[in-house]
């Protein structure tokens, strides 16, 4: 039996010194690391607020936490949540939980308790690395889900010894800052504690290629959480697909990547994590994006990649107009989770002399499947090519072994080294995204003469906004729990500022005199801030389907016309 291999005519379109496909990759992600600390040793790996960590330094550190956690019976295959904001031990404790063979699950540390545990029931972690901020909400699972190791992470540490000095101070300034990033907390192992052990010997079993290495979590159109199952392998071939998109980017050479998107986000994760670690990048850690905090380090190493959203670029720019400070040298920009504007574009490219391009991935792809080139032929409002070694085709979703004909939209099915093997635990939902070992994206696509792919609409009905995903379902779930609503419907609609925004439709109980704000807070104590619906609007009915299924596409019709009005 002869695997089908279709046509890639985007290959014709690549940037010069972009190569049609990569070499299998073998190892494991902790190579990546220790060949940068082979190569560039005293060169800055890790910069945080303006602390700096070599190479040397970094691999050490891992070495020493990988032994503190093996000591604490962390081994092979075992799941260790991180619960971390961007921050050096962020970047140690990742590797160091993969140099054992075990298998890291990222988390974002602003969920709410209950976004968290159910996380956690899915996987079943006995081991956490949590941030000091987040660690009561762990500390407060049930019996049945408890931690048995619970280290906790104050970032603070990893800062310059002034600034610790600086958030000491008994102003009220400092006490905000220091609120904001850290936690006094009891019955937890302390991180440093890690540090402490002597390094793990180097015949300590590595991991294999193809072992697990992380559960990426994605919330599905369900809000049910469903874990990528990504191996090293997985990850390995995203970081050198990325290498190979910018072969102007060479290894080594004074590379510098800012990570304003969070680590625990596959995109953040394969771009900061691991690509920037391949290349032996001085990458420079964000808790959060800030972007005074950016524009300071700009002013001394502008970023040579900078991976964002369209959000993070506006306000970028705005910023850095409204100060004077100047972005030039910011090599090349890569958007991602939503529609790159035209509009943004070329203020962005004028203001740093560099590109800004689009690009597109999922989770399950650990994450980018393709990108706009890196040259002056991209395509803007198409999410680029393909990237090397990754194939794609567009098929009739109701019959998805059927190729529609070129040109016209079908669902975008693709294979690929960096295209996970299924969600964790859970079989007949990953039977339901594979076809004869294709995998299913859910997006409706065309992909023209040149092979750029244009992104027309999406199967499933995530809400994607400011690059993070929201599931309808779980967020009308938690309206319905207010007494006063007797249904809802939750839509994204378009957002200059965020791409999508969460918007509700409420039918409420006939006696109720509804408070749409209350309503909202309401929704505030369950969910994360963004999944809260941004407006409510109160209508009579909702429209059904013959089964009773709300239709949401009719409802967000009719929201629209409603706004058209405004």
């Amino acid at each position: 039996m002869t695997t089908f291999v279709p046509p890639r005519p985007w290959t014709a379109s690549y940037a010069d010194g972009v190569p049609e496909d990569l070499s299998p990759v073998s190892g494991s992600l902790i190579d990546i690391v220790a060949a940068s600390a082979r190569d560039y040793p005293d060169a800055p790996a890790l910069q945080f607020f303006g602390r700096e960590t070599s190479y040397r330094q970094l691999q050490e550190q891992i070495d020493r936490a990988a032994a503190g956690l093996r000591d604490l019976g962390v081994g092979a295959g075992d799941p260790v949540a991180i619960v971390l904001p961007n921050s050096p031990q962020h970047i140690v404790a990742f590797y160091a939980v993969l140099r054992l063979g075990a298998v890291v699950v990222e988390h974002n540390p602003l969920y709410t308790p209950r976004e968290l545990r159910k996380q956690f029931e899915d996987h079943g972690a006995k081991h956490a690395i949590v941030w000091n901020k987040v660690v009561k909400s762990v500390q407060e699972f049930p019996a049945d889900l408890a931690v048995q190791n619970l280290i906790s992470v104050d970032v603070v540490n990893g800062m310059p010894f002034g600034m610790r000095l600086a958030l000491k101070l008994p102003v009220q300034k400092a006490r905000e800052s220091r609120e904001a990033l850290t936690e006094k907390v009891r019955g937890t192992i302390p991180w440093e504690q890690m540090l402490k052990a002597e390094p793990i010997p180097a015949s300590h079993p590595r991991p294999a290629t193809d072992d697990l290495a992380i559960i990426q979590y994605t919330s599905g159109t369900t809000g049910t959480p469903k874990g990528a199952a990504l191996t090293h392998r997985n990850l390995l071939a995203n970081a050198a697909q990325a290498q190979a998109w910018v072969p102007q980017i060479q290894r080594g050479k004074g590379c510098v990547v800012y990570a304003v998107l969070p680590m625990f986000h596959a995109y953040g994760l394969t771009l900061c994590l691991t690509f920037a670690m391949s290349m032996g990048a001085r990458l420079v850690l964000f808790p959060k994006f800030d972007p005074d905090l950016v524009l300071d380090v700009a002013k001394k190493h502008p970023a040579t990649f900078l991976p964002l959203v369209p959000p993070i670029a506006d306000r970028l720019l705005a910023a850095a107009k409204e100060k004077g400070v100047s972005l030039a040298g910011t090599e090349v920009a890569i958007s991602g989770a939503m529609a790159l504007p035209h509009e943004l574009v070329v203020p962005f490219e004028e203001a740093t002399g560099g590109y800004l391009v689009e690009g597109y991935g999922l989770s399950e792809c650990s994450p980018v499947l393709m990108a706009n080139p890196v040259a002056d032929n991209r395509v803007p409002g198409t999410v680029g090519l393909p990237l090397p070694g990754t194939e794609c085709r567009v098929v009739d979703p109701d019959e998805p072994t059927r190729d529609v004909e070129p040109g016209t939209p079908g669902e975008l099915i693709v294979r690929g080294p960096q295209v996970f093997q299924g969600y964790y635990g859970k079989p007949e939902e990953t039977e339901a995204v594979f076809t004869d070992g294709w995998f299913r994206t859910g997006d409706i696509v065309t992909i023209d003469d040149g092979g750029f792919v244009r992104i027309v609409d999406r199967i499933k009905e995530l809400i994607i906004t400011g690059g993070f995903n929201v599931a309808p379902t779980e967020v009308e779930g938690v309206l319905r729990q207010h007494p006063d609503v007797l249904d809802a419907a939750v839509i994204g609609l378009p957002s200059s500022h965020s791409g999508e925004e969460v918007v509700a439709a409420i039918v409420v109980d006939a006696g109720a005199d509804i408070d749409v704000e209350a309503v909202r807070d309401f929704a505030r104590g369950i969910l994360t801030p963004y999944k809260v619906p941004r407006r409510l609007f109160v209508v009579d009915e909702l429209p059904k389907s013959l089964i009773g299924k709300v239709l949401r596409r009719q409802v967000k019709e009719r929201l629209l016309e409603l706004n058209s009005g405004d």
